[in-house]
């Protein structure tokens, strides 16, 4: 069987491996501690925050396939949130989610649905791939230490485009493409509160201020009851302050909170920050994935097609497919 290792265990890199696990020997190499990515919880007991991705929808018939046991298992749920929209500082627009399409969040938390996608996968975890060196008609691997990781028929890349322009060997045919992608960053400020804040809604999309997103995180299925605010930075602010001081950025979206929802929320007993240096990325019109079928390489990712959840399931999904038929 050949041997493929993915490097990255967002989304994308799960769902390849998902589709080709049987019929390869497949290894996921991933950075961090857990699975997701972006798809991210954190825990600051008693509270808890999806710090990353907030929600998703399915619009294609493989991703609303794909989800069908989750549903089923209870792993993902309709969010069925009272939404509104903020336009600076003034509701414009209110309405039920559980009247439109589906909003869906994963349960208990949002990395639920990963660590599910995960479980029979071999996933080596806090391994930061440093270099992909060619070995005649292989790659071999090295993490941070320059200690090999392997030798492999294929690597997929599975990780944000800045992050793979850097790793990605420069005979790769589409490395210009991969350069030209533009991700943005993002701040997720996160607010636990002893008091229940009574805002009359659970979901915002803000325009005409630096706030894009504000969510009730406790009103999601199978959260803590405990009151939450889950806080996201335009892409343009961020890009912006990527650099600034922690405590004035932790400051300032405080000050603009407090002005677009019209509320105190000076009490907050909990507020922590997380910075997305690489959090979205506007609608693409080029390929679902990238491949290099001479050089065996390949990448994916939603940065391929959009910064959307079913955009990174579709991008390693549509990989597979290409890549079946060879292995």
């Amino acid at each position: 069987m050949k041997r493929i290792a993915i490097i990255g265990a967002g989304i994308a890199g799960l769902t390849l491996a998902r589709e080709i696990h049987r019929l390869a020997r497949v290894t996921l190499f991933e950075k961090s501690r857990g699975f997701g990515g972006r798809m991210a919880t954190r825990q600051a007991k008693p509270y808890q925050f999806d710090h990353g991705a907030q929600f998703f929808t399915a619009k294609s018939e493989p991703f609303a396939s794909f989800l069908k046991p989750y549903i089923a298992s209870g792993h993902v749920a309709r969010w069925d949130a009272e939404f509104v929209e903020i336009e600076s500082d003034n509701i414009i627009c209110r309405r039920n989610w559980k009247d439109g399409p589906p909003h869906y969040v994963c349960a208990p938390k949002m990395n639920a649905l990963a660590k599910q996608m995960a479980a029979d996968l071999d996933v080596v975890l806090q391994t930061r791939v440093t270099r992909i060196a060619g070995m005649k008609s292989r790659w071999r691997l090295y993490d941070e230490n320059q200690v090999s990781l392997g030798e492999f028929d294929w690597v997929v890349l599975a990780i944000p485009a800045r992050q793979a322009l850097d790793l990605m060997p420069e005979s790769f045919a589409d490395l210009g493409i991969i350069a030209a992608k533009q991700m943005l960053g993002c701040y997720s400020l996160m607010l636990g509160f002893k008091q229940v804040l009574s805002l009359g809604w659970q979901a915002a999309f803000v325009s005409g201020a630096d706030i894009s997103w504000i969510s009730n995180d406790s009103s999601k299925p199978g959260r803590p009851d405990c009151e939450t605010l889950l806080v996201h930075s335009t892409n343009r602010w961020a890009e912006q302050n990527l650099e600034a001081d922690h405590d004035r950025v932790v400051a300032y979206l405080l000050a603009e909170l407090e002005r677009v929802i019209r509320h105190d929320v000076s009490g907050a007993d909990h507020v922590s920050l997380q910075r997305w240096r690489y959090a979205n990325i506007a609608r693409q019109n080029g390929a679902d994935f990238l491949i290099d079928p001479g050089q065996k390489l390949a990448a994916v990712g939603d940065w391929c097609i959009h910064g959307r959840i079913e955009s990174a399931y579709l991008s390693g999904f549509r990989l597979a497919r290409e890549l079946v038929p060879g292995i």
